[in-house]
């Protein structure tokens, strides 16, 4: 139900469609009882919500119409779900803040008089521990040496640019994070953008079109699917992290071709994450690579969540895995996560760069990144190298690796499912049942700790979670409270769906006991 993420299979392909969804529930085993109640639980949301609408024509009926001949604007199912199903919890979602999203921030509380259609600010605020914000290397409070350099960009500089890069907006700051950025990532160029999300959408239509193959892992993010469909190459899907089943794909794509004429595809892309968002696992990059290489297809890799986050300096999963980046051919990455800011990158060769800043419409026509989020980026990447002069770049890295493992580690012993890797600073908790979306999210609220939870259509309908976010930020402290609070409402809203592993202490007392 988090609607700003919405995640879709790749453009239509039913076979397709049908094997990434199997998939998915063959990753995740869910309980029986827990798959039953799940789906109950939606069929008397969704049999209710039918029966209000039906009353709801009728009145409708009798009272006079203001759309004068017009067709009603929002209608369908998506009208239906918000109405019915997602305006009813809305109050988990959205919640505003009043401070930087550090490991603590404020929370604006909200007040509805109308069974949450509407919700009003107050002017209370709570102090909450922030396990929501993708703050992973805690660059987006006030930092000793980033700060200072991106105040005095604000008065060299401005807020913005309030230009295209081709015409006035191209900073010297631009052009020294272009440099920054490709050298931290080794690669020969790069080019930046004012917003991540529209890197991917923007991107990919311009490298791909009529004639082309893109083969996309079917949980990859919601802008990559928009920016094959909106590409016009064909889209097909291969199972989540599974580099036998792309080998697969691959294979009888190169064998079949172009759909009708069986003509040789133009150009072939493989389009991955370093870290899947919702699921918290890294990409098995070194695979995918190997089979890309052997079928000579392009790979494309999406490092939103892993640049910065995961590596021995922070460059990412091909780092941590050992894969050389000249193997990757185009590397994206956001500035949104790890370094506190905003905006999104392409990494790649010095042809395809200049290619993409005569034809990509992001460039071209979108007004370029604030020159403060600019510096911003630029002193954080800085900082992780040590050209501060100062090991804090180390230190951060190596505080959210240990914060990651341990907290990911302490969840599964008190018997939560929790997905996705380690080393990797996003872990889902499955809560599986929509009743028990509000309900945790609520409880955590109420213990001052502020989690964010994702449903469908984000997810499948049957893997409803919330998604811990760790941060460099967080110390001992934080994450033994925020450990304390989650195992109590788990205990209370009841989604430890493993036995729990007896305490050490509970362990000695045993032992002395036998003994």
């Amino acid at each position: 139900m988090d609607l700003r993420r919405l995640r879709s299979s790749p453009p239509p392909h039913p076979p397709d469609q049908n094997a990434a969804a199997a998939v998915i529930i063959k990753m995740i085993t869910i309980p029986y009882v827990t798959a039953l109640t799940t789906y109950f639980s939606y069929g008397l949301l969704f049999a209710f919500g039918q029966l209000r609408d039906f009353f709801r024509k009728i009145f409708d009926w009798w009272s006079k119409s203001t759309l004068q001949g017009y067709a009603p604007i929002c209608l369908g199912l998506e009208d239906f779900y918000i109405r019915r199903l997602y305006l009813r919890i809305q109050d988990c979602f959205n919640r505003p803040i009043s401070s930087s999203p550090d490991a603590w921030f404020d929370v604006v509380e909200r007040v509805s008089n109308d069974n949450n259609k509407t919700l009003l600010r107050t002017t209370k605020v709570n102090r909450c521990l922030n396990l929501g914000s993708y703050n992973y290397l805690g660059f987006a409070a006030a930092d000793e040496y980033c700060t200072p350099r991106v105040i005095e960009s604000l008065k060299k500089f401005s807020p913005s640019t309030c230009s295209t890069r081709v015409d006035g907006g191209t900073t010297t700051l631009h052009a020294e994070l272009e440099e920054c950025v490709a050298s931290f990532l080794g690669k020969q160029a790069a080019v930046v953008f004012g917003m991540g999300y529209v890197t991917n959408s923007a991107i990919l239509p311009v490298l791909m079109g009529k004639g082309s193959l893109i083969i996309s892992d079917s949980l990859n993010h919601n802008s990559i699917v928009n920016g094959a469909r909106g590409s016009g190459a064909t889209v097909r899907v291969f199972q989540h992290n599974t580099p036998s089943h792309l080998e697969k794909v691959l294979r009888e794509q190169i064998a079949e071709g172009q759909p009708r004429t069986h003509r040789p595809w133009k150009k072939i892309m493989v389009v991955v994450e370093g870290i899947y968002s919702m699921e918290g696992e890294l990409c098995q990059l070194p695979e995918i690579v190997s089979i890309c290489k052997k079928h000579k297809a392009y790979v494309y890799l999406d490092e939103a969540h892993s640049i910065g986050a995961v590596g021995k300096s922070g460059r990412g999963v091909c780092e941590l895995l050992g894969v050389d980046t000249s193997d990757v051919d185009i590397m994206m990455g956001t500035f949104t996560k790890s370094f506190g800011s905003c905006g999104g990158y392409i990494a790649g060769s010095q042809e395809l760069i200049q290619f993409l800043k005569y034809t990509c419409p992001a460039h071209l026509y979108a007004t370029s990144i604030s020159p403060p989020a600019a510096q911003q980026i630029i002193s954080s990447i800085k900082v992780l190298l040590g050209e501060d002069g100062s090991s804090r770049g180390a230190q951060k890295l190596a505080k959210i690796r240990e914060n990651s493992n341990f907290f990911r580690s302490e969840l599964q012993k008190m018997g939560f499912e929790v997905l996705g890797d380690n080393d990797s600073p996003v872990m889902p908790i499955m809560l599986y049942n929509p009743a028990k979306i509000p309900a945790f999210s609520r409880e955590c609220l109420k213990r001052n700790v502020a989690v964010v939870t994702v449903a469908f259509p984000a997810t499948p309908l049957l893997l409803a979670r919330a998604r811990i976010c760790i941060s460099a930020a967080h110390s001992r402290e934080d994450l033994v409270k925020a450990l304390e609070v989650i195992s109590t409402v788990g205990d209370l809203v009841g989604i430890k769906y493993f036995p729990a592993e007896p305490k050490k202490q509970q362990l000695e007392g045993d032992r002395v006991k036998l003994e």
